[in-house]
């Protein structure tokens, strides 16, 4: 079984990179991959882990990229993990994602709700600090009873601790993921909330910049969104991945090793290496 998208605490996963792993062995999954947002910090523990297990790893990242003024997540899988360009993208990635941190800080501050960034540090550890650590801050704070409900109040568009942030362009991104050897994948299309015109122009979008896949089956996608994600592969002629998208064992949505197959009809992503090509 494939899982090719799952998050540790290099990034804002509550597993480390080795308890991730020995996760995914315990739920079935054969090949999994480690796809921290804009960071490879935990491949080489997982690596290691996944080693002992017998299980194979396949080497990812989940970077963020700008696209219409939206934010959209592109996938590389069998990535270089060390290759120059895609580092030095990810570090500006990175940079973006602490500048946002401290005007999150400085806004909910302001709305009489101080501290939130050490803690979210605290939570974050050596890992790089996301909004999921600042939703965890907030509860502890007693701003909300969960993450979700932290988001809903607090960091969605409109609300005290929404920051807009610029990320990577689409064209750069995508090839970050080609230069380093990976295959670029649309992640978790029913996310992005678009009418199917848009979701249309993204995937022609994300296909012209070199993107070669789109995650298919994904996180909460349902079965109507696994067969419209489907249709988006054929029309585009995109190869289909599969990911739980995930972050932990208290999510609520897809666990690790409980993934619905992929539709009739179409080429699995995991061809473009099990096949050497």
């Amino acid at each position: 079984m494939y899982d090719l998208h799952a998050h540790s605490t290099a990034s804002d996963g509550t597993l480390s990179p080795t308890e991730l792993v020995r996760a995914a062995t315990a739920g079935g999954i054969r090949t999994l991959a480690l796809t921290d947002h804009d960071s490879v910090a935990g491949l080489k523990e997982a690596g290691a882990a996944a080693a002992e297990a017998g299980l194979c790893l396949i080497p990812g990242v989940e970077l963020s990229v700008t696209w219409e003024s939206r934010t959209i997540h592109v996938v590389g899988l069998n990535i270089v993990p060390d290759h120059p360009g895609l580092n030095q993208g990810m570090r500006r990635l990175q940079a973006v994602r602490f500048e946002r941190a401290q005007e999150m800080d400085r806004r909910l501050t302001k709305k009489g709700i101080p501290g939130t960034l050490e803690i979210a540090v605290g939570l974050a550890g050596a890992g790089m600090v996301t909004r999921t650590h600042f939703a965890r801050a907030l509860v502890q704070l007693g701003q909300a009873a969960t993450v979700r409900d932290v988001f809903d109040k607090f960091l969605t568009q409109g609300k005290p601790g929404h920051v807009p942030t610029v990320w990577a362009e689409m064209t750069a991104a995508v090839g970050w993921i080609i230069e380093a050897g990976g295959v670029a994948v649309l992640a978790h299309p029913q996310r992005y909330k678009m009418t199917g015109s848009w979701i249309g122009r993204l995937a022609g979008d994300f296909k012209a910049a070199g993107g070669e896949a789109i995650e298919v089956v994904s996180g909460n996608a349902t079965s109507s969104d696994i067969q419209a994600n489907a249709a988006i592969a054929r029309r585009h002629g995109l190869l289909a991945s599969v990911g739980s998208d995930y972050h932990g064992p208290e999510q609520s949505w897809l666990k690790l090793g409980r993934i619905p197959p992929l539709p009739a009809g179409l080429t699995p992503v995991w061809t473009r290496w099990e096949d050497g090509r």
